[in-house]
C-alpha cells in the first residue's frame, strides 16, 4: 500500500468524530424551520474545476428531468420556504431551467442561481444574462481570485477573461448597482488551505476589480473547499489529504455551528432525493434508506425538524476557521 494511502488511513482513524467534537463543546446540530430549498439540477457543466465537489463536467449526463422539476414545483407551492437556490453543474444547461425559474418567481419566492459566469459566453446561452435580469434572479458567481493566474489554475485556461467579460455584461444590465439585481461572488482557496477573513477579502476584491476592470458587485462569499470528490482526488495526488483534514479538525470553531446551512436548508438532487446539504448529497449521505431514498415530495415540513442531521468528517470543513456555508462565512 502506498505511503500516502497509509497516512490518509491513519489520519481518518485518528480524527475525532464530528458529533463527538460537538458534544465535547456542549453543542448540538439541530434543525430550524426550513428557509431555503437548494436544488442541484445535475452534474452537466461547461467547466471541469479542480475544487468541484460535484465532479461536474461537459460529459456528465445526470440532469433533472421535466417530470422531476414539476414535482418539486408542486411541493414548493404548498410551503412557506422563502428562497430557492439553484446549483449544479451549470443550472442553466438543463433544458427546463427557464420554466423552473419562471414558475418559482411566479410564487413570489426569491431565486438564487449558482452561475459560473462563463456560461454567459457559450454559444446557445446568449439568453442567460437577459433572462436573469428579467426574472430578477440573484446571481452567486464563482470567482476564485481577482488575478488571472489563480483563476485559470483552478478552473481552466481562459476562464478568467471569460468571467470578466460576463461580469461586465451583468454590470451593464444593472447587476451590482440595481437593488433588485444582486450579484455576489464566491471565493474558494486555490489549494489545501482555509479562506482568509471574508470581510478583508471582500474589500480587496472590490478594490481590485473596480480599479483594473471597472467591475462592481454586492458581496463576496468565502467558502472552504470540501475534502470530497474531485478536490479529495487532487489532495491525494498531492499527498496533502491527511494534512488538510487535520487542518480542518484543528481549526474547529464552535461559533460557526449556529449558521450552518444544514440547519435551515433542504438539499435536493437531480432525481428529487433529499439530503442535509449539497456536500452530503455528493457523497451519497442521504435521508431514508439506501434503496429507497427520501424524496422531496414525501417530506412533511411539520416533521422535518425531527429528522436527525447526518454528519461525517467532511463537516469539519464547514466549521473550520470563520466557518463556511453556501452564504459564505458563518462566524467572525
Amino acid at each position: 500500500m502506498p505511503d500516502s494511502i497509509l497516512t490518509e488511513s491513519k489520519t481518518i482513524s485518528a480524527t475525532p468524530g464530528f458529533e463527538t467534537v460537538l458534544r465535547s463543546r456542549g453543542l448540538a446540530l439541530t434543525r430550524r424551520e426550513p428557509r431555503v430549498l437548494q436544488i442541484n439540477t445535475g452534474k452537466l457543466c461547461n467547466l471541469t474545476c479542480v475544487h468541484c465537489h460535484v465532479n461536474a463536467g461537459p460529459k456528465r449526463k445526470e440532469i433533472m428531468t421535466r417530470a422531476t422539476v414539476d414535482r418539486i414545483l408542486d411541493w414548493l407551492r404548498e410551503t412557506s420556504i422563502e428562497t430557492v437556490d439553484l446549483t449544479g453543474g451549470t443550472p442553466e444547461m438543463i433544458p427546463d431551467f427557464r420554466h423552473f425559474v419562471r414558475e418559482i418567481r411566479a410564487m413570489g419566492k426569491r431565486v438564487m442561481d449558482r452561475c459560473n459566469l462563463t456560461i454567459l459566453n457559450e454559444p446557445g446561452y446568449e439568453w442567460v444574462a437577459g433572462f436573469h435580469t428579467e426574472q430578477k434572479v440573484e446571481i452567486v458567481a464563482s470567482m476564485p481570485c481577482y488575478s488571472p493566474e489563480n483563476v485559470n489554475a483552478q478552473r481552466g485556461e481562459g476562464v478568467f477573461d471569460s468571467s470578466i467579460a460576463a461580469l461586465r455584461t451583468l454590470n451593464s444590465l444593472g447587476y451590482g448597482t440595481d437593488p433588485d439585481l444582486i450579484l455576489n461572488l464566491v471565493y474558494n482557496p486555490n489549494g489545501a488551505k482555509l479562506p482568509p477573513p471574508q470581510a478583508e477579502l471582500e474589500a480587496d476584491y472590490k478594490r481590485e476589480l473596480k480599479t483594473h476592470f471597472g467591475i462592481v458587485f454586492n458581496h463576496l462569499y468565502a467558502i472552504t473547499n470540501m475534502p470530497i470528490a474531485r478536490f479529495a482526488s487532487y489532495l491525494r495526488r498531492a499527498g496533502e489529504y491527511g494534512t488538510y483534514q487535520r487542518l480542518l479538525v484543528e481549526s474547529f470553531n464552535p461559533a460557526s455551528v449556529e449558521g450552518l446551512m444544514c440547519r435551515d436548508t433542504i438539499s435536493v438532487d437531480w432525481r428529487g432525493a433529499v439530503y442535509d446539504c449539497d456536500f452530503n448529497q455528493q457523497i451519497g449521505l442521504g435521508l431514508g434508506g439506501h434503496d429507497a431514498p427520501l424524496q422531496l415530495w414525501e417530506v412533511g415540513l411539520r416533521s422535518w425538524n425531527q429528522i436527525p442531521i447526518r454528519t461525517g468528517p467532511h463537516c469539519f470543513g464547514c466549521t473550520a476557521g470563520q466557518g463556511s456555508s453556501c452564504g459564505g462565512a458563518t462566524a467572525e
